[in-house]
């Protein structure tokens, strides 16, 4: 919320002159002022109002801007600096039949805004129609009151300088770790106490030494664009700690700023996030962000007015019909961006621009991405946002993936993106999963699970969603974001400790959050002493991790899962912002055995290009071709058979993995699924070595040299790593 409460409201007039680029959006500082340029197409007059706080009460001074062509409203005022609060006004007709709420009353925030100061003040004043107490609608008259004190407000700022040095790595280099600024570093030893919990922490070197150490190569942040906490969550005393709710496009969110920044104002702490970027960029890392342009925080028809829906609610927002009168909600959030507008559209690109060319980020996880794609209830691939960020000059050259689902009708899109949008593969979430921990739960129980089929695609990378497109060999292995454990989910441990989800604390008796976890408590729901369950948890812990580590595609981590952080069966904690989120660093041995175990398996996987491979296997008739990528044995050394590929009791495979390069190192993985100790006689042509086992507590040396067909011993439910020497 602002500092005050009353407002003092200037008349400055019209402004006695334009803008001069009419084309580009927002306010920006030029020679002399500041240009201001509004997207209002219905409106019949706009202002800008620039806000003062003094003396406990508001100094607004309103400008009425000219109209211009194509619903831009424009003008330069004179005298503005760095550092200026505003807002806009809009008049124009009401008619909620129609998708039109234009209501001069409401300040509404710049979509264009580089900073916002002050929050949302959850009163009646912020909604455009009339509310009671409540918050719930009583009339279809708009609301006269005044929102300028309850509102954020934009803040003029100067453009950063374009940054132009960044890491820009291969997407087969590529090891993606999802984390949230605040959690990350709230507990993190090494990092100062005013630090903590923001950019600069993320920044600071006991961070990035843990990052680096691991061997990550890219950050994916959980959105830092500002954001609100919804009415909803607002009322029951809970916060959007996720943040996947924005307020601003263009904005960072400041909460996550220091002290120091915070009291600087909205510049510096815009050079805080700029300094992060610099920071891991200088560390060889990449950062991307989890960006959310398929919704606003105005939330459903009856929610506030903050931004766009006074602006235009018709243009922005996906309605049922063509007369605006209901929204079409895909995103489950009360609103829907329609990017069958071309502003709509125009917005996200600039903002994408914004933060690559000035703040250099590298890339982003478009959330929801299907309802950027759609166009109205169809979703299409070569939506003309999806082709515009294939084809920008900016965008192209940073990484972009894609979230390949919403809520809405057909939503589910995995694999059905374009080149040179990558993709989160939610098929291999759940198949790798349910190797591991809902199969074996189905075993122990005198069922079944599923055969080899669907594992052995998985772990070849998912040629089934990524290799038939119409460009040949579709968009490859690495477009398939690998992952077992997402911020939105079980953790790693959690999902070995929990056959149910326990999400009481988030004030929704427990119906929130996905009741599809295909995850195993291997014989006591939460923590326990059992020393045998706590061994098993261990070793299905380190088998995910080995299988996603050794699959083709492009891996990804969550914050935490290296030392096996527990959210107590949370498996949606978006409303809590409290140590229960937040990473623990505390560790036990057993902990530091998995951070140990995680790191080798990185390294491995950087050192040896045959686990990491960015291409699909060619496929040969008649005699087995040795030089394929990637060859398939069962447990008795033998090429697999059709019938193998269908028999759901076969739980022992063998996967051949060659390197693109010559004379380099193969791999031979060894998965065993079933309930007991197996005797496999290695499967390839080469001596082999074994470097790592899922049995193994900690990463050890590698053992003696095996000849082909060697017999080796392998735990029930674990998987082995070995490699060859080099090549002839």
């Amino acid at each position: 919320m602002t500092e005050a409460r009353s407002t003092e409201v200037v008349d400055a007039g019209t402004v006695t002159s334009l803008a001069a680029r009419r084309e580009r959006l927002g306010a920006h500082l030029v020679p002399g002022g500041l240009d201001v340029v509004v997207h209002a197409p219905h409106a019949t007059q706009v202002q800008v109002c620039l806000l003062d706080v003094a003396a406990g009460s508001l100094r607004e001074r309103r400008y009425w801007l000219v109209p211009g062509t194509h619903g831009r409203w424009s003008g330069h005022v004179p005298g503005v600096v760095a550092g200026q609060r505003y807002g806009l006004r809009v008049h124009g007709p009401w008619d909620l039949a129609h998708g039109y709420r234009h209501n001069p009353s409401k300040l509404l925030l710049d979509p264009y805004a580089r900073a916002v100061t002050g929050e949302v003040d959850l009163v009646p004043q912020i909604y455009g129609g009339v509310v009671d107490e409540h918050l719930e609608p009583v009339s279809d008259e708009p609301d006269g009151r005044d929102s300028a004190p309850y509102v954020p407000h934009g803040v003029v700022v100067a453009e950063p300088e374009v940054v132009e040095h960044r890491p820009r790595l291969w997407w087969s280099e590529t090891v993606i770790y999802e984390a949230h600024v605040k959690g990350l570093t709230m507990q993190l030893h090494g990092v100062p106490e005013e630090l903590r919990g923001t950019y600069a922490g993320l920044a600071h070197p006991a961070t990035i030494a843990h990052l680096r150490g691991l061997g990550i190569t890219a950050v994916e942040l959980l959105p830092i664009f500002a954001k609100a906490t919804e009415p909803a969550l607002r009322r029951r005393g809970a916060v959007n700690y996720w943040g996947y709710n924005t307020l601003a496009f263009f904005a960072p969110e400041p909460s996550y700023a220091t002290a120091a920044a915070r009291a600087a104002g909205p510049a510096a702490v815009i050079q805080e996030v700029r300094a992060m970027v610099e920071s891991l960029h200088e560390a060889g890392l990449e950062v991307l962000l989890d960006v959310v342009y398929n919704h606003t925080a105005e939330g459903g028809v009856d929610g506030p007015m903050l931004s766009w829906r006074g602006l235009d609610n018709a243009g922005y927002y996906l309605h049922t019909t063509s007369t605006h009168g209901r929204y079409l909600d895909v995103t489950g959030t009360g609103n829907s961006v329609d990017f069958r507008s071309q502003h709509a559209v125009a917005m996200a690109i600039d903002s994408m621009r914004y933060w690559v060319e000035r703040i250099g980020v590298d890339g982003f996880r478009l959330d929801l991405a299907v309802t950027l794609g759609r166009n109205g209830t169809e979703f299409d691939p070569r939506h003309p946002l999806l082709v515009a960020m294939a084809i920008d000059p900016v965008l192209a050259g940073v990484k972009q993936i894609a979230e390949p689902w919403d809520v809405g009708p057909h939503g589910w899109r995995t694999g059905q993106f374009a080149a040179p949008m990558a993709e989160w593969n939610d098929r291999f979430r759940d198949v790798t999963r349910s190797f591991w921990l809902s199969d074996v739960a189905s075993i122990r129980s005198g069922g079944k699970g599923q055969d080899l089929r669907d594992l052995a695609t998985r772990l070849a990378g998912s040629a089934d969603l990524f290799a038939h497109t119409g460009i040949p060999g579709g968009r490859g292995p690495t477009s398939s974001v690998n992952y077992v454990t997402a911020h939105d989910g079980f953790t790693l441990a959690d999902l070995t400790s929990y056959d149910v989800k326990h999400n009481w604390r988030n004030g929704e008796d427990n119906r929130d959050g996905s009741d599809h976890n295909h995850s195993y408590n291997h014989g006591a729901e939460g923590p326990t002493e059992d020393a045998e369950i706590q061994t098993a948890r261990r070793r299905s812990i380190r088998a995910l991790l080995g299988t996603l580590l050794v699959s083709a595609g492009t891996p990804m981590l969550t914050a935490g899962d290296e030392i096996g952080r527990t959210q107590n069966g949370n498996n949606n904690a978006y409303a809590r912002d409290d140590a229960s989120v937040w990473v623990d660093w505390n560790t036990e041995p057993w902990q530091q055995d998995l951070l140990a175990t995680t790191a080798h398996l990185l390294a491995l996987r950087r050192e040896h290009r045959a686990l990491r491979t960015d291409r699909y296997m060619t496929f040969t008739s008649g005699a087995y071709d040795w030089s394929a990528l990637v060859a398939w044995f069962d447990g008795n050394g033998s090429a697999m058979e059709l019938d193998v590929w269908h028999d759901a009791d076969q739980r022992i495979l063998q996967m051949l993995r060659h390197p693109p390069e010559p004379g380099a190192a193969q791999a031979l993985v060894l998965f065993n699924g079933t309930l007991a100790q197996a005797e496999v006689p290695l499967a390839g042509p080469h001596d082999v070595s074994l470097v790592w086992d899922s049995a193994w507590e900690r990463p050890g040396p590698a053992g003696p040299v095996l000849p082909p067909g060697s017999a080796v011993r392998i735990v029930p439910l674990s998987m082995q790593i070995y490699l060859s020497g080099p090549l002839p």
